[in-house]
């Protein structure tokens, strides 16, 4: 069964593919979210499709149609996000406007269709992008685009399994005040 999940992606791709979008990979988000610049909330955003899009993929083959839609539903979200970021004052906006509506385009087909063939094409045009912009996110020297967060350092300790990760920042001034 681990085989037919894999279809020749990485090994990282393949273990959230069977785990999915667990609690553990929802806190790892949304750390790398606080302290993401532009470019990396992008790369952050890619990501996030291509796990509900390998969610949807899961859970039809194991025939719940319940998960497929769900895990496309989801990913049409990150493809709604992903529009909502483009800035038309660049012409850049409307190639990458082509290839968001063809994404959104596959996953409406293979809901409908109960199909994952378009699961796979919109996996493809979204692995491009998102190697694409992690090239782009090691240029950027950008600072987070996110304020009063907490800052996390990692690797000072370590668990009896794991990397701990320490916060700090823990005072009054974060968040709203009422």
């Amino acid at each position: 069964m681990m085989q037919s999940l894999c279809k020749g992606r990485d090994e990282y791709t393949c273990l959230r593919k069977v785990l999915g979008m667990t609690k553990e990979l929802k806190q790892e988000y949304t750390r790398k979210i606080t302290q993401a610049n532009k470019t990396q909330l992008i790369t952050i955003l890619y990501e996030m499709l291509m796990i509900y899009v390998e969610e949807a993929e899961s859970a039809h083959e194991k025939e719940d149609r319940g998960g497929f839609r769900e895990g496309i539903r989801k990913a049409r979200g990150c493809i709604q996000e992903l529009l909502n970021s483009l800035n038309f004052d660049y012409q850049l906006a409307m190639n990458f406007l082509q290839l968001y509506l063809y994404v959104n385009r596959e996953l409406a087909r293979a809901e409908v269709r109960n199909t994952t063939e378009p699961l796979e094409n919109a996996y493809k045009v979204v692995k491009g992008l998102h190697k694409a912009y992690e090239k782009l996110g090691d240029m950027d020297t950008s600072g987070p685009v996110m304020d009063n967060v907490q800052t996390v350092y990692a690797g000072l300790t370590y668990g009896k399994n794991n990397l701990i990760e320490n916060l700090t920042d823990q005072g009054l001034n974060r968040g709203f005040r009422v």
